[in-house]
């Protein structure tokens, strides 16, 4: 397998980094290229599963490591545990896609593009590793690229595919 283009989109709750790795996704796909994402579910807790009934929910209860499900056209996958970051990374790309794109997982080693609500979100994220781009909060000062407001999606979009188009 190639290297895969790897990006993660990063911030605090609100922050916009669904909305932007979802248009993103869509733009990728209008480009021809393949997709995958790999959020982190911050919400406290296990991500949503399948209602308790569920075959897949009885092979999980009953002791499976993991159970596999598949029809229609789509498959899932569920894991009785939560593997570890450099895991997820394989699973996700186990399409063998073109780009991977991230959401979270900010202490992970990785180029990052850093949503900003306000300051305070900024003097948390402004030591992050990998800082490629800072989107938010008009007033920071910061050395990597910075596009003042997430409302400027056309310039964000066109810094995305510059970033794209460089080799790592």
């Amino acid at each position: 397998m190639d290297i895969v283009k790897t990006l993660h989109v990063v911030g605090f709750k609100n922050s916009g980094k669904t909305t932007l790795v979802a248009r993103w996704v869509r733009l990728l796909k209008e480009k021809g290229l393949n997709v995958a994402v790999l959020k982190h579910h911050g919400h406290g807790g296990k991500p949503e599963m399948p209602d308790d009934g569920t075959d897949t929910m009885t092979f999980l209860a009953d002791g499976a490591d993991a159970a596999l499900v598949a029809g229609g056209g789509a498959a899932q996958l569920m894991l009785n545990e939560e593997p570890g970051f450099e895991t997820l990374k394989k699973m996700a790309s186990f399409g063998e896609p073109d780009v991977l794109l991230i959401e979270g997982y900010k202490k992970e080693y990785g180029d990052k593009v850093i949503l900003l609500r306000n300051q305070d979100d900024w003097d948390a994220l402004q030591n992050l590793q990998g800082r490629q781009l800072v989107i938010g909060c008009s007033e920071i000062e910061t050395d990597s690229s910075h596009i003042d407001s997430r409302e400027h999606t056309e310039r964000i979009d066109d810094w995305f595919l510059e970033w794209l188009g460089k080799e790592d």
